[in-house]
């Protein structure tokens, strides 16, 4: 079976539902659906979404200040991963970035997020740093982050 075109473009409030469902599967303590609609109407943040059959199968949530590009969330289907699909939502926010005239992108990951962050090593990220207890775990409890940044 071939598979289909993912393609990539800006989040509408028709896409809501789609990625409000793969935050829900994705993270153990998701976003509320009106975090994503408030997202929506932030004039600093940029949402992209990857479509398969015009099924949302991904996501990527950036915040754009000043110089600077803040990764705030990004998940991909549990059906549809290692796919290729997080590449290439992070080469979308990559080309919106040169278009912004970043000078650099950051974020934090789960610091027992290899996979994540051997992606965005892969990219030419750096680890930075450290913050500890920034997660919180349904359970109460806390993981660190690692702090990554890439400069252009």
């Amino acid at each position: 079976m071939k598979m289909q075109k993912i393609v990539i473009s800006k989040m509408a409030i028709d896409d809501l539902d789609g990625v409000y469902e793969i935050d829900r599967e994705s993270f153990p303590v998701p976003w509320q659906k009106s975090s994503f609609e408030e997202e929506l109407k932030n004039i600093l943040a940029t949402y992209l979404v990857a479509k398969l059959n015009d099924k949302i199968v991904g996501y990527i949530g950036m915040w754009f200040v000043i110089d600077e590009c803040h990764i705030t969330n990004i998940a991909v289907h549990p059906e549809f991963r290692h796919m290729g699909i997080a590449k290439k939502l992070v080469n979308g926010m990559i080309k919106l970035c040169n278009t912004h005239g970043i000078s650099y992108i950051l974020l934090e990951v789960r610091a027992n997020n290899i996979p994540a962050q051997k992606l965005y090593e892969s990219f030419g990220f750096k680890s930075d740093g450290i913050r500890k207890e920034y997660y919180k775990n349904p359970d109460g409890t806390y993981d660190d982050a690692i702090l990554m940044t890439k400069e252009f």
